[in-house]
């Protein structure tokens, strides 16, 4: 079996059925996500996670660039509860960190999950990475990494866009990096 094959057993077996292959050059990196960050997320400077306290966006360019494969896993969602939103993204965060482990301990030691939404390992954030208290759960967003994640995953054919309500189905997206 080849590689991309057994990972592809690997991330059926955790429940994730809905992923793509992508290679890392087509990551969009872009200095308007940071501003983003700056500038309109709440969490901006309250998690070790998050900006600030990540790389430069030419640290994350270059952190991209450095791997040769990337899998993007997919998952639409709709919410009677907004406030819902984050207890479904933690949960699922949870297994995809448990499917990072296993990638790498199947011998694919650059193994790094970008969680798809803001860092909630703990139920409160020490707010920086030194005060985490649960560093080896602790990822970042790929927005937290500069990351455009809309160019990104319309470049392969992943639905995506802004959400006018509540009432519309998220479509959210973590990313799998590895060598």
């Amino acid at each position: 079996m080849s590689g991309k094959k057994m990972l592809e057993s690997v991330f059926r077996k955790h429940g994730f059925d809905d992923f793509k292959w992508l290679d890392p050059k087509d990551i969009v990196v872009a200095h308007w996500v940071r501003m983003k960050c700056i500038y309109g997320c709440p969490n901006y400077g309250k998690g070790g996670c998050c900006p600030p306290n990540v790389p430069s966006v030419e640290e994350c360019e270059a952190f991209f660039k450095g791997y040769k494969e990337a899998v993007v896993f997919h998952f639409e969602k709709k919410m009677k509860n907004p406030e819902d939103r984050h207890r479904w993204t933690t949960d699922v965060n949870k297994k995809l960190l448990a499917l990072e482990r296993e990638v790498f301990l199947s011998g694919h030691w650059k193994a790094f999950l970008l969680y798809m939404d803001s860092c909630h390992a703990c139920d409160e954030c020490a707010g920086s990475r030194l005060g985490c208290k649960n560093k080896p759960a602790a990822r970042p967003a790929p927005e937290a990494l500069a990351m455009d994640v809309f160019s990104t995953v319309k470049k392969l054919g992943y639905p995506i866009q802004v959400l006018k309500d509540y009432s519309q189905s998220m479509n959210r997206y973590a990313f799998l990096m590895i060598e």
